[in-house]
């Protein structure tokens, strides 16, 4: 029985709900008859009723599993993993014939099942250790609040299970290193032919227009998309309306909106931010290693502490288009890939593995892994390096080198002062905002461009204040490095050739 409507479970669950139930357990491989799906993926966004769905799920398996089945919720925290144990136990108050004490005895820690020996515990990430434990069914819940460990361990200890089931589910989350954004990804790849694999998954989400731009902002499908409850019940959707109008009007209520009722991934600008990241995204391109061919480009080259990020941008003006073109690297020490990636929540080693890293030297950058890879571009891409400018902090050495070398870079020393950096930091901002600059797709730098955050001077000069950022933002940085040379040996000159005839 529903324990809030009072009547059946199959009048009281939402549609989704329903088909998401029966694909777990009713498609069977023909050759044997067990259940065909290992894993359930639902990304739904909040409110649509996912834990009372999942709570459905484990008393079905409770019921139905073998004997001496174990069962396991894991959250973030102890609080989260028993909202799964509240449902369940309502459900079984609710509903007599499970109610009977011959059936089910509800424990403060634990849930048994009498007919079938099974138990459900509700675990925390927080305390408890997920190894050693054999789980016929696991529920990880608010995924994307957690790294990959909890649902790797409840996996792990499924190998020797001919039926064994895993649900997921989860809002987004406004971080780029968390598990739900991996269970998706390899969902979709699934979902698309790229790969096999048993899961099953309902992935509530808007389209890509409306995960850029302002397009969510008006549009009631992208509301529909993300809340399926919101078709069956028009009071959710006037309350999301509302939440919405909301989330437009005051910028620090957006991240929440956006991220838990729209799953769309998005990271707060605070006070001081530079360029909301759904503009940003406007501006990606797919990588074209042949339209740099016979380009004159500028370098810009942010070479931080030496166990700390470093980054190159390579960048061109387009005059026929009207568009700044750009392509951007970063570089970090290969002994602290996985130190980086825990303390500043980036999967580093898939950034590596998509080319838009580099690992070298060990506990701290090797720079002449950088001044060969700088030196190396002109063959690589085809381009002319016209100039190469550079913040003077850390950076004598690499430059006296590229300066000196068999092909000599001009070396441009960029004062970081807000006098100087607040015009390409403006152009920057106004290209994105006017989609006139364009980037080759780079995860890493759209993380640099959420974690951007600006600081103004006492005359209101601009500028990106890598201290009062909120991560990395070297990427930023050397792209600003890069404008300023732009704009000065380029942009200014066009500027200059445009004024008022007189006739």
């Amino acid at each position: 029985m529903h324990p809030d409507l009072g009547h059946s479970m199959y009048e009281g669950l939402e549609d989704y709900a329903v088909l998401f139930i029966y694909a777990l357990f009713c498609t069977k491989r023909r050759k044997d008859n067990l259940r065909y799906y290992e894993t359930g993926l639902l990304e739904i966004a909040r409110k649509n009723f996912k834990t009372f769905t999942s709570a459905v799920i484990f008393i079905i398996g409770l019921l139905t599993e073998p004997q001496f089945s174990r069962f396991f919720s894991v959250a973030p925290d102890l609080r989260l993993s028993s909202e799964l144990q509240v449902a369940v136990k309502k459900i079984i108050k609710s509903s007599p014939c499970l109610a009977d004490e011959k059936v089910f005895k509800l424990l403060r820690k634990e849930i048994r099942c009498k007919l079938t020996d099974s138990e459900y515990t509700p675990l925390a990430y927080s305390q408890d250790r997920m190894d050693g434990k054999l789980a016929n069914m696991f529920l990880a819940d608010e995924c994307g609040a957690m790294d990959n460990y909890p649902i790797e361990a409840m996996r792990s200890s499924q190998i020797v299970l001919r039926e064994k089931l895993g649900i997921i589910i989860s809002t987004q989350y406004p971080n780029e290193n968390n598990a739900m954004l991996e269970e998706i990804d390899n969902a979709k790849k699934i979902l698309d032919g790229l790969r096999s694999g048993k899961v099953f998954a309902l992935l509530y989400e808007p389209d890509d227009e409306y995960k850029t731009g302002d397009m969510w902002m008006t549009s009631d499908i992208a509301l529909y998309q993300a809340n399926p409850v919101a078709y069956a019940h028009e009071y959710v959707m006037d309350d999301l309306r509302e939440k919405r109008q909301a989330a437009i009007n005051y910028e620090n209520k957006r991240e929440n909106f956006l991220c838990k009722h729209m799953n769309i991934l998005y990271k707060g600008l605070g006070v001081e931010g530079f360029v909301e990241i759904t503009k940003v995204r406007m501006c990606s391109s797919a990588p074209d290693v042949e339209f740099w061919s016979g380009r004159q480009v500028y370098i810009g080259l942010d070479l931080s502490q030496t166990d700390d990020n470093t980054s190159v941008a390579m960048g061109t003006y387009d005059p026929e288009q009207d568009v700044i073109f750009v392509k951007v690297w970063g570089f970090i020490p290969a002994d602290r890939i996985d130190e980086k990636s825990q303390r500043e929540k980036v999967d580093y080693r898939k950034l590596i593995e998509q080319g838009e890293c580099f690992a070298c030297g060990d506990e701290v950058i090797d720079y002449s892994f950088v001044e060969r890879f700088i030196q190396s571009l002109p063959e690589q891409y085809g381009v002319e390096i016209m100039q190469l400018g550079f913040d003077r902090y850390n950076a004598i050495s690499t430059v006296q080198k590229l300066e000196s070398g068999e092909e000599p870079i001009e070396c441009v020393e960029i004062k970081q002062h807000s006098s100087v950096l607040h015009r390409p930091t403006k152009l920057l901002r106004e290209r994105i905002l006017s989609q006139k600059f364009r980037y080759d797709a780079s995860l890493m730098l759209e993380i640099n461009f959420e974690n951007a955050r600006c600081t103004k001077d006492t005359n209101l000069n601009q500028y990106v204040n890598k201290k009062k950022s909120a991560g990395k933002v070297d990427m930023v940085v050397s792209i600003i490095n890069m404008l300023y040379l732009l704009q000065v040996d380029v942009l200014d000159n066009i500027n200059d050739s445009f004024g008022c005839q007189i006739i």
